[in-house]
């Protein structure tokens, strides 16, 4: 019996062990694009949460939530990735390329299409945490066609689609909104901006 209790109790420690796994879904902002190498706001949350956290990055420069956008999350590689780690906890910032208007023309999809990304991940056999985020703000003019004023227009339904499915929300665009400087090129946050997003993730995550 004794060399069966060892090996329950060696696997009941393992497994307390296991850390919470945490996969970032979004776009270039997600990806770290306009932070230092290594310092994107997945990588700066794990630092934050520390070794009892495994935060994937799963973001993709360009990606939009429409089905019909020009670079559709949905047809990436990385969006299985994060589906296969079976998360405990999902963060979901995606809409900033959505605002281009090349994609904005087909708004009309966006809150089934948000629903049924989030409800993708709801359905895993691990039944992770969701929350989805409020982009951060595009100061200005906005760059690359993406703009502040569908910014504002997608802020409400995400948050009624949190109220809806369960979600959390986490506010990125309140997280940034009075600094300017640290989205230099007007889209996408610098070293110091991502550090405020995955303080923001940070204290979300924590709450619960």
């Amino acid at each position: 019996m004794r060399p069966l209790f060892l090996a329950l109790l060696s696997l009941m420690t393992a497994h307390a062990a296991e850390p919470i796994k945490v996969a970032c879904v979004g776009d270039s902002i997600t990806q770290g694009v306009g932070a230092k190498s290594g310092q994107s706001y997945p990588a700066q949350l794990q630092a934050l949460l520390g070794e009892g956290y495994k935060v994937g990055n799963y973001g993709v420069s360009g990606r939009t939530l429409l089905k019909k956008g020009d670079f559709p999350y949905w047809k990436e590689h990385k969006y299985q990735a994060a589906l296969a780690m079976e998360p405990a906890i999902v963060i979901i910032m995606l809409g900033t390329n959505d605002t281009k208007p090349q994609n904005w023309r087909h708004e009309a999809e966006f809150d089934a299409d948000y629903r049924e990304l989030v409800k993708s991940f709801q359905s895993l056999k691990s039944k992770p945490k969701v929350f989805v985020c409020r982009p951060v703000p595009v100061p200005g003019q906005g760059n690359y066609g993406i703009n502040e004023e569908n910014v504002q227009k997608e802020i409400p339904r995400v948050d009624a689609l949190a109220k809806e499915l369960g979600c959390g929300v986490i506010d990125m665009h309140a997280a940034l909104e009075k600094f300017p400087e640290m989205l230099p090129d007007r889209v996408h946050p610098n070293t110091a901006g991502a550090g405020e997003m995955a303080k923001a993730a940070a204290k979300a995550i924590l709450a619960k």
